[in-house]
């Protein structure tokens, strides 16, 4: 399969499996998850037929995991990044000494006054390396990447979360336990 279908797929399981399930008629059940012959059959009916090849590339290769299979291979769901309700049945966890928030440079200042929020999301999403939080920022103009004391904020009663791709949540980040890079 092309790159350029592999990008649309994967931009229209983003946006189905994760803001606007309802929209082609999917209902996602405990965890984020929906039946993956479900999508197949919502995805043809409307206009956008996925065969089960190409899902399977898309979960295997999106540089972000942004998907994940079930163990059975018969349910598929976004891992992180929905502004639908969901409870993706995350345990709280001891996250690493530092992570790391990428974002656009027009955002640093209020950033710098409010901290991080998860705003229409369920979390804010954090990464383990400064790259990708680069990464993440680029996509909103000159990237600028802020360091999160995350051992401090843990001891001090935050719960982190790590998805099954790696990106760690939290709900906030208030701006005493940031520091721009």
């Amino acid at each position: 399969m092309n790159d350029s279908r592999l990008v649309k797929i994967s931009k229209y399981l983003s946006k189905y499996l994760r803001h606007t399930p309802e929209e082609i008629g999917l209902k996602l059940a405990e965890g984020g998850w929906v039946s993956v012959n479900e999508l197949l059959a919502a995805s043809a009916k409307h206009n956008f037929p996925i065969s089960p090849d190409q899902l399977n590339e898309v979960v295997a290769k999106n540089n972000k995991k942004r998907f994940s299979f079930d163990t059975t291979g018969t349910l598929i769901r976004a891992n992180q990044g929905h502004s639908v309700e969901i409870d993706l049945q995350l345990e709280p966890t001891l996250p690493p000494n530092v992570l790391y928030h990428g974002t656009g440079h027009r955002a640093v200042e209020s950033i710098l006054e409010n901290g991080l929020n998860k705003m229409s999301r369920h979390h804010v999403h954090l990464s383990t390396d400064i790259a990708t939080a680069k990464a993440v920022g680029k996509r909103h103009g000159n990237p600028v990447v802020f360091a999160v004391d995350a051992t401090r904020m843990h001891r001090d009663g935050y719960e982190f979360y790590c998805s099954d791709n790696g990106v760690w949540l939290v709900d906030n980040v208030p701006p005493a336990y940031l520091k721009q890079i």
